[in-house]
Formats: structure tokens, C-alpha cells, sequence
């Protein structure tokens, strides 16, 4: 009874309510009466809602036209028995456009000119979209489509056309993504020929671009082509080096087309293929043949959030369509049928909102010739009905619904492999990356990963594709080498005088084969000459025309790629890509080398450095002073007259340079302060004797000049070899063109380096580091390598832009360099470059020691000396505390410190040898059996022995060390009492 009210199954003409005459309507609603009483009451709901006409244009003869259908069905039924209380209702009015777009246009208008539909739903496919959008941008009637994916469709360009699904450029940064995870550098578009399919290739190289990927070819299939027509283009694919696919076409033309791929070869493994939302969401429904036809394919489809309600409709939706077509077993609801349910919804509610029940379509006034969307006239509530739809906002089962410029927003991405008869998920894509699962919210997860789960690739490969292959129908690799006339131990052509065919040998070649030997695969090539003609060995240009000769985007690719003596530069790098650097970098000089026969008068003073010299000296006198200090009130050798202790200072510190000192030391601070100062001066006189040795022996030989900058404010002339990038080099720092001499071979190198450059040679030669590691290595005892080094790269492969060989190429030349390999090629063809010394081979640089090479050792001796110092004067100060604290005037305090530090302190040596000299003589006296009279008699004690003036002996010479001891009575006990006399002491001592 529903479908008869609403009139959605019948594709002839039914009649509308407002063409009814009244006895006709009130006949069926007396009918629908007594007929609701049998009913269920969700049923009868609102009798009274206005209809409101949509139509809907789908390809019935699709599995995505049958789906679309029944969800829109399921979708009036689930919408208004939530909404009863709506005073409007949709009914559809469905037409079968038969996937033709002539078909759909006829339907659209149709629908408008005897329906007058509020809103089209559909069309189904993107190029019938593009018609029907400008019947509903003239009639002002929205055309709401749920499949049309197209970018070249735009709500901009057409404001009545709004899409309901995700555009087909959104997919694409996920697409890119996996790309750059598997670092595919070329991949090939498979694409068909129409509105839908050449939509997406510009944004999609745009997009391969953007992570350094190129699309070398792109593949475009027509949809009416024939299985021979595919198979042709499949061959040709077959035939490039490119394995790796991106399949963009409607899911009728993908199957054919896997199906052929498969018969060719295309699903084994290396081959890489990716397919786009709009096979991806199907891979679940396609028939057994295909899906076999189609293992280890990765597909990009809508995430669909997984929700109990979706779980729910799912359900439902397989039961209805089960009986609605019984005949088809694979089938699976997808973004599209979703995207048809929430269209329900959306529409339903905006047209609620609108308040359009009444309105009509305005006609223009009749008139002859007009034609039939003429006669239709324009919505009147279009624009309301518009802007409604463009503000509605739901939670649907396919996600959140909202439009931005008439579309829905980017969502997420769930990426799928073929397996077996299952797509299984391996990603997600969201903004922020691949990420392990998304939730249900549909909202971006912060747990990214940027990596995939394990993948089986076609031939149940679990290994990543490299992305290319060299065909084994395809011809070799043309190999181009530079024709020169010198250096031929890098690079030599010759030419076969039997065969007339290229012998390439050398250096560069020898590395090359290397290289070509270490990848995992074979790769077939052969060598042609960069010739004017076939054999005739004269270079057919430059260096820089020899690399454009392989570059894809100078419409003159001669060569598949360039060996030889190449340097990698920025100018070059422009238009090929170039592998690692297989020799050292940089652009030095090479200067003879001369016999240093005239030695300077002050050769001596060239071991080191002058604030060297100057810092010596001035510990030289630091120390002295200190010395000096220390020693002055307790050593007799460093007292005396002001000159005398000038010189001592002087003198002392100097003579331990040859260790002639003759003082002794008698402070033990000294001895500290003079053991760290010898120390030192062994360090010191060691460093200059071995300078001084350096400087008398090996600089008997010096390079002629030592900085380029010198040669050319001289205007010496200057040598290069032909053809070298290195007069560019020499002009920028100013050298002058006409000084500039061009060579070729290391002969002429020998040659115009002994003339020099008086006498019409050369006073250096500038090239890069391997050219002249060359001549060095045969001329090495004559020629120094000398002066900066300017940086260059090296010498490298070159290929065109964008080769998948490079990389492979760049790491194979990094295991040969770490291989023995690398030093037998390079022994055999430039010699053993290890004959020249480090230094020889180096920059010439100074060899008089910095202070900087000391300056540990002299902080350690000032640290030294200066502690000492301290101790002393703390010692110093605190003996003769009682003077600083004396009320004396600070001058008097001062002048009685200084003459107390000038004055001889004694030491305790010597004052126990006197107390001992007191004991001697007193025991002596005290033991005699002499009898004397008081106060007549004494007797003396001089170091010579013991004596009485009685004895007529003269008194000790004045300095003499005397005692004298002398009788001056007996006290009350008998006991004598005696007077001691000294030059250096006395005093009265009692003997019993």
C-alpha cells in the first residue's frame, strides 16, 4: 500500500496528487481507512503529510544501482517512521539511466517536466553528472549524487550539484603514503578514458610529485575498448621498466582489465598494483573469477566507523536485498549505499525545514521554437531548498554528515589487501598518517605508526616489490662514455680496428662493472662513445653536453645513463639524478717543490712561535724572584749589594736551562718551586731541540708557493686541464683568463710545471683531488700538493631524472668502496698513491710551537712558584705580627718589615752547632785538674783547641770563633763560679 501511495516501483507516468481531481482523492482515502484498521499504526502515521516529488536517476543494470535502490527505500521507511510527526514526505520516483548518459539526461528531464521533482538523487556515474548538473543549475532543482566522485564535478562551478561521497583527490595523500613507505620512485596510472577516470591524473602526479615519485607513462584505456585492445596495453607496459600500478577506472572495466593482467604475467611477482576507492569498495562483491584474477591487490576505500546501528542495518539490508534480487550471492553494503541512505535523511530533513510544500516551477511565457527544459521552468523553491540542504548536519551511518563547498569533508581511508576471497585491513588514513585503527567516532587517533601491517603481494610475495624490472625483451642500457685524450687511467676509448667496436677500459669503468656485478639483479648493458662519428674518437662535446645527452627533459636522450670521469655538479644535477660519489671530493694545487739552500741567519728563533719566546722569558725572571725571595734571609749566596742580588736573580733562574746552578737552596719551598721550574725547562729545551731539528732537515725541501691567491696577484701563470669546470673555479677568485693554460695529459702536466712560469710553463696546477693524486703518484718526489681545497663532490654515475636504478646503484657503490675490491681497481690504474708521505701530499703548514701547545705546563709552574710565594709571606707576616700591631704610623710599620726581611735569619742549624760549641767548652773546663786562683786566672776555647793567656798565646784573629771562660771566685759552698766570654754570645755559669 506504501509502494502504491509513494509510486516508487512504476516507470510509467502516474498521476501526482495536485492532478487528482477531488471525487478521485476522496475515493482513496475513504479506501485507506477501513484498510489502516489492519495495519500496523506506524503505518498510518500523518495522513496528512504534503508529498514531496524527488527523483532518482541510478544504473540498474550495477551492483551499486541494485544497493543504491534498496537503501534509498530502507531509508524512507526508516526516516519517517522516526519523524512522524513531519508535515511533509519524500516520494521517489525512480529512473534506470542503463550506464548511458544520453539515457540519464532523458530521465532528468523527464522527472522535471512531469513530476516537477523538488531534488534529483543521482545520477550514478560522474560523466551523466556532469550533464544533469547544468539541467539543475538552469532549473534551479539540487542534484544530490552519492557516487558521482569526479573532481572535475564542483558545487563551485555548478552551486545546485552536491556530492554526497568523497571526492576521488581525497584518497590520493593516502595513496601517496603507501607509495613512499615502499619508496617506489616510478609508478604508472592505469586510467579509463572518460569524465570519471581523467579526472584524477593531474592531482594524482601532482601527488607523486609531492614524495618524489614520477609517473614516467600514463595508461589510458577507453571504456568501450575490446579484451585485445587491453591486452595490447598491457604488453606494452610489459615492456617498460615500471612494476608498480595505480588502477582508476569503474569496477566493469577493472575486472576485464585484471583479467587480462592476470593471462599476461602482470599478477606474479614484482608487480605491484593499487586500486582506488571505487574498486576497493567492491572487492568483496566481484565474481570468484576476478577476485582470483586480482590476489595480492592493495585497495583505498571510505572508512566506514563500525556502530551497533550500522551492524544493525547491515542486517536488514542483506535480507531485503536477498529478496529482492535472489540471484546474486557476493554482496557486501558499501560507502556508496550509505551514502544513498544519509541522502534520505539529509534531503528529508532540509525539506522539512524549508517549508517548500506549495511551491511550484515558474513558467517561461509561451513561445514558438522553445524546447523541452524550456517549457519546464524554474523551481521556485530551489534556492530555499538549496541552501537547507547545504546547511544540514547529521550523525549517519556512513559517518558525520556535513557539507563544505557542497561536499563532504576528507574522512578517513581503510587500506585493503586481497586475500584469498577477503579484503583484509592492513591500515588506516587519517591526516595524521597510516595508524592502526581509527574509533568509532571517526575521529583522527593520535597513535600513528606511518607503517602497514604484513602485506602479500601478487605471487603471494610477502617481500615489498622494488617497483621496476628490466624487461627481458627490452634492449641494453646505452651507456655513455666521454671520448678525452688525456688521463686515459680513468677513462680510454678505442676503437677495435677488426670490429670497428668500442674498447672501453679504465678506472671509472673498472668501478662500474664493480657496482653492476653487486646489484641483486642483472642488468644488461653496452658502451657507446660520445663521438661526432661512429669510431672516430673525437668528443662530440663537453662534459655538461655529455650528461644532457641522458637527461629525459632536454628532448635529446642519447644515453640511458653516463659513466666516466664525471663530477658531480649543481648545474648538472638540474636535469639527471646522480648516484653517490665513488672518489674523494674537492679541487686542490699541485707547485714544484724546491731545495731550501740559503738557511736564515735567525733559524734558531723559528722553533718557536714569538709570544712562545716572550712567555719563556717571563718565567724566566718570575721564577728567579721567587727563588730570590725564598732564599734571601736564610742563604748567605743571595745576600749582599743590590747589583749582586739583580744578577743572582738573573742568573739563577737562566743557568738551569744547562743545569749550571751552583747555589744551594736551603728552603724547602725552593726546592718545590725549583724541582716543578727544571721540570719544565727539560719539557721546553726537548720541544725546541726537535723543532729546531724538524725545521733544519725536512724543510729541505719547500713547495714553490703555497697559496693560490698568491699566484694570482702575481699574475703567474696557471694550468687546468681541458674540458674541467675549474677555470669557472679560478675566475671567481679572480685569476685572469689569459693566465689560464688548458692541458690534457699528465705529461703536459710534467712538462709546463719544470719550465715554470718564466720561462713560457706554469707555476701550478689546479684540477680536482683524483687527477692530481695521478700525477703525485708518478711524480712524486717533484711536485707537492699545497693550498686549500676547495669542495666538490666527486666523481658519480649519472642517470635520468627520477631512474629507480640510483638508489640500487648508489648502495651497490657503497659496498664496493668497503670491499678490497675498491683498492685493487684503484692500485692497478692510478698506482699506490700510499709512496707519497701524509705530510708531502698535505697543506704546508708552520712548524714553530704555539704557546698554546704549553700553556698546561706553565700553568702548572705558575701554580707552583705562586703557592710558595704565598706560604712564605703567610709565614713571614706571622713572626713578625707583633710589629703590624704595634700603634707605630703606617710608614714606620712598613720600613720596619722591609728591614726586618732584608736582615739574615738564623737557622736552626746553625744555632745548635754554637749550643753544642757552649756544652764542649764547659765540659772541658769543668774536667781539668787546674788550680787557679779567683779572678786570675782564665783559659780560652777556640776551634783550634783549648788555651791560657798565661801561656803567652795571642788572642783568636778578629772573626774567629772564640769562648772564654774565666774564674771569679768560690761561693759559701766551695763552689766555683765562672764567667763565660764569646764573639757571638755570653753569659755567667756556676760549676760545682
Amino acid at each position: 500500500m506504501l509502494s502504491f501511495l509513494q509510486s516508487t516501483h512504476d516507470y510509467s507516468k502516474p498521476q501526482t496528487a495536485q492532478n487528482m481531481n477531488p471525487r478521485s482523492l476522496f475515493s482513496i482515502y475513504l479506501l485507506y481507512i477501513p484498510i489502516c484498521l489492519f495495519l500496523t499504526p506506524s503505518t498510518c502515521q500523518n495522513v496528512t503529510a504534503t508529498t514531496i516529488d524527488v527523483g532518482v536517476i541510478l544504473d540498474m543494470d550495477t551492483y551499486v544501482g541494485k544497493m543504491s535502490k534498496t537503501c534509498l527505500e530502507m531509508a524512507i521507511d526508516d526516516f519517517y517512521s522516526a519523524h512522524d510527526d513531519y508535515t511533509t514526505r519524500l516520494v521517489l520516483h525512480t529512473r534506470n539511466a542503463t550506464s548511458d548518459a544520453v539515457v540519464a539526461t532523458s530521465a532528468a528531464i523527464e522527472l522535471l517536466k512531469n513530476y516537477q521533482v523538488k531534488a534529483i538523487l543521482g545520477p550514478q556515474q560522474s560523466r551523466q553528472a556532469d550533464f544533469i548538473a547544468d539541467i539543475g543549475n538552469t532549473t534551479h532543482v539540487p542534484i544530490i549524487s552519492f557516487t558521482a566522485t569526479s573532481p572535475l564535478l564542483s558545487h563551485l562551478e555548478t552551486p545546485y550539484f552536491i556530492r554526497m561521497a568523497q571526492v576521488d583527490t581525497s584518497q590520493l595523500k593516502a595513496i601517496a603514503v603507501i607509495v613512499k613507505a615502499a619508496e617506489w620512485r616510478e609508478v604508472v596510472p592505469i586510467y579509463e578514458r572518460s569524465h570519471y577516470g581523467s579526472g584524477i591524473i593531474s592531482y594524482l602526479a601532482d601527488a607523486m610529485q609531492g614524495i618524489g615519485t614520477r609517473i614516467p607513462y600514463r595508461c589510458g584505456i577507453s571504456p568501450s575498448a575490446t579484451d585485445d585492445q587491453i591486452l595490447t596495453e598491457l604488453y606494452k607496459l610489459m615492456t617498460m621498466q615500471t612494476r608498480v600500478f595505480i588502477v582508476h577506472m569503474l569496477p566493469n572495466l577493472a575486472y576485464r582489465l585484471f583479467l587480462k593482467a592476470n593471462e599476461a604475467g602482470m599478477m606474479r611477482k614484482g608487480y605491484a598494483w593499487i586500486v582506488t576507492d571505487g574498486i576497493a569498495s567492491l572487492l568483496s562483491s566481484m565474481d570468484s573469477n576476478v577476485v582470483n584474477s586480482m590476489q595480492g591487490v592493495i585497495g583505498v576505500k571510505t572508512y566506514l566507523p563500525q556502530t551497533k546501528e550500522l551492524d544493525q542495518f547491515t542486517k536488514r539490508w542483506e535480507e531485503r536485498f536477498h529478496e529482492e534480487y535472489p540471484g546474486i550471492n557476493h554482496v557486501q553494503l558499501n560507502a556508496f549505499g550509505l551514502g544513498a541512505y544519509d541522502s534520505i535523511f539529509a534531503l528529508a530533513m532540509a525539506v522539512e525545514k524549508a517549508d517548500i510544500a506549495n511551491s511550484q516551477f515558474s513558467k517561461p511565457a509561451i513561445r514558438n521554437n522553445v524546447t523541452d527544459l524550456e517549457t519546464i521552468g524554474v523551481s521556485e523553491s530551489g534556492p530555499k531548498l538549496l541552501q537547507s540542504v547545504l546547511n544540514t548536519k547529521l550523525n549517519g551511518l556512513s559517518g558525520r554528515v556535513e557539507f563544505i563547498n557542497g561536499q563532504l569533508p576528507i574522512s578517513a581511508f581503510q587500506i585493503v589487501n586481497l586475500v584469498g576471497n577477503d579484503a583484509i585491513s592492513i591500515g588506516h588514513w587519517a591526516e595524521n598518517g597510516i595508524i592502526d585503527q581509527l574509533p568509532a567516532s571517526n575521529e583522527n587517533s593520535t597513535s600513528e605508526k606511518n607503517y602497514l601491517k604484513k602485506i602479500v603481494w601478487p605471487g603471494k610475495s610477502r617481500r615489498t616489490p622494488k617497483g621496476w624490472d628490466i624487461p627481458a625483451n627490452e634492449k641494453k642500457l646505452r651507456i655513455g662514455v666521454p671520448v678525452k685524450a688525456g688521463f686515459s687511467q680513468f677513462i680510454n676509448v678505442e676503437t677495435d680496428p677488426l670490429t670497428n667496436a668500442p674498447n672501453v677500459t679504465g678506472y671509472c669503468k673498472d668501478v662500474f662493472e664493480a657496482v653492476m656485478k653487486s646489484l641483486p639483479y642483472a642488468v644488461l648493458y653496452e658502451y657507446e662513445p660520445f663521438e661526432t662519428s661512429e669510431g672516430s674518437g673525437v668528443s662530440a662535446g663537453s662534459y655538461d653536453e655529455l650528461v644532457g645527452n641522458v637527461s629525459t627533459e632536454t628532448n635529446m636522450q642519447r644515453f640511458d645513463a653516463v659513466i666516466g670521469d664525471i663530477t658531480i655538479r649543481a648545474n648538472r644535477a638540474e636535469f639527471v639524478d646522480f648516484t653517490l660519489p665513488y672518489t674523494e671530493s674537492g679541487v686542490s694545487m699541485i707547485v714544484p717543490i724546491k731545495g731550501d739552500d740559503k738557511k736564515s741567519a735567525w733559524i734558531f728563533l723559528k722553533p718557536l712561535k714569538a709570544e712562545l719566546w716572550i712567555t719563556i722569558g717571563a718565567f724566566f725572571v718570575y721564577t728567579g724572584i721567587v727563588i730570590w725571595v725564598l732564599e734571601h734571609r736564610v742563604n748567605e749566596d743571595f745576600r749582599g749589594r743590590p747589583y749582586k742580588q739583580i744578577g743572582m736573580i738573573l742568573w739563577f733562574s737562566f743557568s738551569t736551562m744547562v743545569y749550571a746552578q751552583r747555589e744551594r737552596v736551603i728552603s724547602n719551598l725552593s726546592r718545590f718551586v725549583l724541582i716543578i721550574w727544571i721540570f719544565a725547562v727539560l719539557v721546553l729545551s726537548s720541544s725546541y731541540t726537535a723543532s729546531l731539528t724538524s725545521l733544519l732537515t725536512v724543510q729541505q725541501l719547500q713547495p714553490t708557493v703555497t697559496d693560490i691567491n698568491a699566484l694570482i696577484r702575481n699574475g703567474d701563470y696557471i694550468g687546468y686541464q681541458d674540458g674541467s669546470f675549474v677555470p669557472d673555479l679560478l675566475k671567481s677568485l679572480g685569476a685572469d683568463e689569459l693566465k689560464l693554460i688548458k692541458m690534457n695529459t699528465s705529461e703536459e702536466y710534467y712538462e709546463n710545471l719544470s719550465k715554470g712560469s718564466i720561462n713560457g710553463g706554469v707555476s701550478a696546477i689546479v684540477d680536482e683531488l683524483p687527477y692530481l693524486r695521478a700525477v703525485l703518484a708518478k711524480y712524486c718526489s717533484k711536485y707537492k700538493l699545497v693550498g686549500p681545497t676547495y669542495k666538490a663532490a666527486g666523481f658519480g654515475f649519472a642517470f635520468p631524472k627520477g631512474s629507480p636504478l640510483v638508489p640500487d646503484v648508489s648502495r651497490a657503490i657503497l659496498r664496493v668502496m668497503e670491499s678490497p675490491d675498491m683498492n685493487l681497481i684503484t692500485k692497478a690504474w692510478l698506482g699506490d698513491q700510499d709512496k707519497c708521505s701524509e705530510e708531502d701530499e698535505t697543506t704546508l703548514t708552520s712548524n714553530s710551537l704555539p704557546l698554546d701547545s704549553f700553556r698546561g705546563l706553565f700553568i702548572i709552574t705558575a701554580l707552583a712558584s705562586t703557592s710558595a710565594l704565598l706560604i712564605f709571606l703567610i709565614n713571614f707576616f706571622r713572626e713578625n705580627r707583633h710589629i703590624l700591631a704595634s700603634q707605630q704610623p703606617l710608614k714606620q710599620k712598613v720600613a720596619a718589615i722591609v728591614k726586618t726581611f732584608y736582615e739574615m735569619k738564623e737557622d736552626a742549624r746553625k744555632a745548635a752547632k754554637k749550643e753544642k760549641y757552649k756544652e764542649e767548652g764547659i765540659e772541658m773546663a769543668a774536667g781539668g785538674e787546674i788550680h787557679l786562683t779567683p779572678g786570675a786566672t782564665s783559659f780560652s776555647n777556640d776551634e783550634q783547641g783549648l788555651f791560657s793567656p798565661d801561656n803567652g798565646l795571642s788572642s783568636p784573629e778578629p772573626g774567629t770563633l772564640y769562648h772564654a771562660w774565666t774564674v771569679t771566685g768560690m761561693d759559701e759552698d766551695r763552689h766555683r763560679k765562672y764567667s763565660f766570654h764569646s764573639n757571638s754570645d755570653s753569659f755567667l755559669y756556676d760549676k760545682i
